[in-house]
């Protein structure tokens, strides 16, 4: 399997912080569906199920985190924060810094792809990782990695308040400068039911402007929203 022999496991191992007793719950958060199509005779799975339960896990401490820290904060800008928190990039960042992407499991054409590198892959490959670990110790060893890798952002983005998301940027800059209002709609939805794929583009009056992908409807409004300002920015300053 791959090149995760007995030495690159026990490091990974001390990357992560946790000494897994079921180590095989570790080797099945690396594995992409993709790598199984060229391994078929394998007895693991891919990350799929352990990247849904984990996913779940970050929602919660999220929240239950933002709830008790911040006790000033309406419910409008903890869901802001929050969002901020677990979104793709940032989730994908952590996977960088724990260098996750050497050790995955993927299949040639992915791996030349540049699946190593891929933001959604190494979100969902964090989220795995957490799962793994909550099957294998528990909750309280999952949410003891999740302070050591996202409590300072999640500590950064509350104390910041009132923070706002990429739609709402957008909508203000947009209904301030044109005196119209941003829409979305869903393009497409793609994948299995348990990992579905939505993408969006975001229109000012007939023309669209940008599209995103993500999880949900709202992480590919996020996404859409985000590039939407990136191009907006760019016209300002060339107009200036």
């Amino acid at each position: 399997m791959n090149n995760l022999d007995k030495k690159a496991l026990a490091k990974l191992e001390e990357t992560v912080g946790v000494k897994f007793i079921n180590q095989d719950l570790l080797i099945n958060s690396l594995i992409h569906r993709s790598w199984l199509n060229e391994n078929r005779s394998q007895k693991f799975t891919s990350n799929e199920r352990l990247e849904f339960l984990g996913d779940a896990v970050v929602e919660l401490w999220a929240t239950k985190n933002l709830f008790e820290k911040f006790p000033q904060l309406p419910e409008g800008s903890l869901t802001n924060i929050r969002a901020a928190v677990v979104r793709t990039e940032s989730l994908a960042q952590k996977a960088r810094d724990m260098n996750l992407g050497k050790y995955l499991f993927l299949s040639k054409g992915e791996n030349e792809g540049g699946g190593r590198e891929n933001d959604s892959l190494l979100a969902d490959t964090f989220e795995a990782i957490v799962g793994a670990i909550f099957l294998d110790q528990g909750q309280k060893e999952a949410e003891k990695f999740l302070d050591k890798n996202l409590l300072f952002e999640l500590k950064s983005w509350g104390e910041q308040g009132d923070i706002k998301d990429n739609k709402t940027i957008l909508q203000e800059t947009i209904q301030s400068t044109q005196k119209i209002t941003p829409y979305y709609q869903i393009i497409e939805q793609k994948g299995p039911d348990h990992e579905k794929r939505f993408v969006v583009g975001v229109y000012f009056g007939n023309k669209q402007m940008a599209i995103g992908e993500g999880k949900s409807k709202r992480e590919a409004e996020e996404e859409a929203a985000q590039r939407a300002l990136t191009m907006v920015n760019k016209l300002v300053k060339l107009s200036s």
